[in-house]
């Protein structure tokens, strides 16, 4: 077989790897679910959180290009803004929450979508023992709203779910993430709100080093003075 007729699936190691592509279809899966038979991730407007490891919820967003497209961008290697800042992770993202918005009329889109969001934001910070999330951009206070039905699903496949979470792993994730973060702080001229963003990162990664530290207490080693001597 001549290179040039090689494709993805006659050769494995040119496509993502195994564990991307599983995950990818894990995406697929949740986005696939449906409500009253329309599946959740064609809806075109919407808005999410995405929850972690500990089920803290990190980021909420909203789309207006469908919900399968804008959580796709951000999870997957079509880089997002919230991305491309080191604000969020992907490898961070465990579950994912959906506010599917159906039927909304042009004349009601911004109004709607603003105000479905700021009530999903209400709730993220109501559910986090931190009383914040990554977004860097200050969250537009809107009127009260009934948001529709949620769908709440994990988007690790369980082979993988063990080891994605190991704290260790993700100490070091989120250690590269603040140092990325806070180069591009001292690099650029930025919103506030990215200085925000740090500080919510050094607490969450103080709050992990913290517990991991905690599951070997009693066994780090300390010297007494005879030893000192």
């Amino acid at each position: 077989m001549s290179r040039r007729n090689v494709t993805l699936n006659d050769a494995g190691h040119l496509g993502a790897p195994p564990d991307v592509r599983a995950i990818r279809e894990k995406i697929t899966e949740f986005l696939d679910q449906k409500i009253d038979g329309k599946k959740i991730g064609n809806c075109q407007y919407g808005v999410y959180i995405f929850y972690d490891y500990d089920g803290e919820p990190i980021y909420v967003g909203q789309t207006r290009e469908s919900l399968r497209t804008r959580i796709r961008r951000h999870l997957t290697n079509q880089r997002t803004d919230a991305v491309a800042m080191n604000v969020l992770d992907p490898f961070e993202v465990a579950e994912i929450e959906v506010w599917p918005l159906w039927n909304l009329k042009a004349k009601q889109v911004r109004n709607e979508l603003n105000a479905a969001e700021y009530a999903v934001f209400q709730k993220a910070i109501d559910l986090s023992q931190f009383k914040a999330v990554l977004n860097e951009k200050d969250m537009a206070k809107s009127p009260a709203t009934t948001l529709p039905k949620s769908v709440r699903g994990r988007i690790i496949p369980d082979e993988l779910y063990d080891g994605r979470k190991h704290p260790d792993t993700r100490i070091a994730r989120r250690a590269s993430t603040i140092a990325s973060l806070a180069r591009v702080i001292s690099e650029r001229k930025v919103h506030p709100g990215l200085r925000r963003t740090l500080v919510t990162q050094a607490k969450r990664l103080e709050k992990l080093a913290s517990d991991r530290f905690g599951d070997f207490r009693g066994q780090v080693p300390t010297k007494s003075p005879s030893d000192e001597e």
